[in-house]
């Protein structure tokens, strides 16, 4: 299994455009989540499954084999590890992670009243 790739259908877009690749490619059930983990600290493969627990190892293995085709991850002295591309998507990540923070508040708030 490939990847989504920038210039190629990908779900729910036929357009090609490289968000809708990007958006696709992390819209992948546990996707986020490895990438997420990783951030943390670089991780085994059996850390990296015990930090995502309910993850099976055919889905880590593929969601690990797609992270690094797409150059997001890479194999480090220390397990898997975020490239240098993907350490730039989850710092581009954080301002939507502390948006979600406030709203989630917001909806809170608004449903105690």
């Amino acid at each position: 299994m490939s990847f989504p790739k920038p210039g190629q259908a990908v779900r729910g877009s036929t357009t090609g455009r490289p968000i809708m690749a990007l958006l696709d490619l992390l819209g992948r059930r546990w996707s986020l989540r490895v990438l997420w983990e990783l951030h943390q600290a670089p991780a085994s493969f059996r850390e990296l499954q015990s930090r995502c627990a309910g993850l099976s190892p055919s889905v880590l293995n593929t969601r690990l084999n797609e992270l690094r085709e797409a150059r997001l991850l890479e194999n480090g002295a220390q397990g898997y590890q975020l490239s240098r591309q993907g350490l730039e998507l989850i710092e581009q990540c954080l301002p939507l992670a502390q948006w979600a923070e406030g709203w989630s508040a917001s909806l809170s708030a608004h449903a105690e009243n």
